[in-house]
């Protein structure tokens, strides 16, 4: 495979674009992304899942042609996809936690691997799309908590039911890709993507570690870490988001293409423990003393370590991250910031993504 060329951000202009999950945290971030990029959007999900929530904040439901829906729902799906005739899929709807999992992995399987399979299925009864990105995670993979970084090539699994439920997910991609979906079957290309932990402004979902710190601190209250010696690749939410329209330009300039999976994390200087990201949000928020440690030896189980190799991407894509650790807890708890003092967070959100691609399309 050729190095792709990036594709200019004038490209997506009037592409007809449907996003699964428009209501979620990378959702609303997707939608106003596109929406900057002048596509027409299309959305479909369920109501957002939390209060606050980034969706109703910063008026993203305002960008795109919204359906609250279930994915499970095959019917509505299919004649949403129809009705619409998009261009490019990009499926973000999920059930994205760990521990929820736990409390209700029926659901959780139910969602991650059929839902994604009826998105699939439902694809394949609409003519007009060209490129399918199906969004996992970088716990699709069977993780032995080894400094050695996984590679797209590497076996899938899951200890918990949110990440065997990805695992799943991945393998049903690669199933409907290479039975339905391969160069002289038809017109679609489809990828799926790994990323690692994603934090930004706007994330509010419960037990998850930016949303809690962020709750705390706008509420006065001590913020408790259960898993403080717990290593992530952290990353800011546009980084592998810029990632996924980068899978979706190759697709489009380069298909019909097999099936493959791309990954997408930071530098290794942003693999920190948990520990250290939440006393780094404290400080920049200006209360060091917020934050008290209470690991929990009864807690279910999470992974200790994990990380990724993204060199297929940084090679053939020419992707990379453009903010580092530093800079993405600054423009995070700036976030926070502003959405404290009452300020119009759209606004605030787009100004950060024109930050984003200024630095991109200066490199």
């Amino acid at each position: 495979m050729e190095l792709a060329k990036a594709v200019p951000s004038s490209n997506w202009s009037g592409r007809r674009v449907f996003l699964t999950g428009h209501t979620g945290f990378k959702g609303a971030w997707m939608t106003m992304l596109l929406n900057r990029l002048g596509a027409t959007i299309a959305g479909y999900a369920l109501a957002p899942p939390s209060e606050p929530n980034l969706f109703s904040v910063a008026r993203t439901g305002e960008l795109a042609k919204s359906r609250i829906a279930d994915i499970r729902d095959a019917e509505i799906l299919t004649t949403c996809l129809r009705d619409f005739s998009p261009d490019v899929v990009f499926h973000m709807a999920a059930q994205s936690l760990v521990r929820e999992s736990y409390r209700a992995p029926v659901e959780t399987f139910d969602v991650n691997v059929l839902g994604t399979v009826r998105v699939l299925e439902a694809v394949r009864q609409v003519p007009s799309i060209k490129a399918v990105v199906v969004l996992t995670s970088d716990k699709s993979y069977e993780n032995r908590e080894t400094l050695q970084p996984y590679r797209e090539t590497d076996p899938m699994g899951g200890y918990d039911p949110y990440s065997a439920s990805k695992g799943c997910a991945e393998i049903a991609t690669a199933a409907y890709g290479r039975s339905f979906f391969q160069p002289g079957m038809g017109t679609v290309s489809i990828a799926s993507v790994r990323a690692g932990n994603v934090v930004g402004g706007g994330d509010w979902a419960k037990d998850r570690l930016m949303a809690d710190i962020a709750r705390g601190l706008i509420a006065g209250e001590k913020i408790v870490i259960r898993r403080p010696d717990a290593i992530r690749p952290w990353q800011h939410v546009l980084e592998p988001l810029h990632g996924y329209l980068r899978v979706a330009e190759n697709l489009l300039d380069n298909g019909p293409m097999p099936w493959e999976a791309w990954n997408f994390g930071p530098d290794a200087e942003s693999e920190k423990p948990v520990e250290t990201v939440a006393r780094m949000a404290c400080q920049l928020w200006g209360q060091p003393g917020a934050l008290t440690l209470a690991p929990d030896p009864q807690a279910v189980h999470e992974a200790t370590l994990l990380k990724l190799d993204s060199s297929k991407a940084r090679k053939l894509l020419g992707w990379q991250p453009r903010w580092d650790f530093a800079a993405t807890m600054r423009h995070t708890m700036e976030w926070y910031k502003n959405f404290s003092a009452g300020q119009d967070m759209r606004a605030f959100t787009l100004r950060q993504i024109d930050a984003y691609r200024n630095l991109e399309q200066a490199a």
